[in-house]
């Protein structure tokens, strides 16, 4: 049904920046809650940026607000994830979510049906 799919991930130096880009298709709505979420080795999926209500609302986990920027593009399905000032414990798996019939945001992987298969982010001090 819906596909996801993650690009722009690499490895950067800390304080360089990234911008993902999560291509999403073949919902029969719009896809109105959308999120990025990391996961690094051995650790629990985390949430990081969401967007919902058709991109009026947006939320950000503690560790990466003022750095990061969630934005989504409508017309072309496209969520992105704008990453400055990188650090080291940003590197992780990062994966695109949607959840197309839900109107707020959330940090929680539950609240999603769709996912992504990750693109790995890789932060060198």
């Amino acid at each position: 049904q819906v596909q996801l799919v993650e690009s722009g991930g690499g490895s950067v130096q800390a304080g360089g920046s990234l911008r993902l880009s999560c291509g999403a298709s073949g919902a029969s709505g719009s896809f109105n809650r959308m999120g990025w979420f990391r996961q690094a080795p051995g650790k629990e999926r985390e949430g990081v940026a969401a967007i919902g209500n058709r991109g009026r609302v947006r939320e950000y986990s503690t560790s990466v607000k003022g750095r990061f920027t969630i934005s989504q593009d409508n017309a072309k399905n496209t969520l992105y994830l704008q990453m400055n000032s990188l650090k080291p414990e940003d590197t992780a798996m990062y994966y695109c979510a949607a959840a197309p019939a839900l109107f707020g945001t959330s940090l929680l992987p539950r609240d999603y049906n769709y996912w992504g298969q990750g693109t790995q982010v890789t932060v060198s001090s």
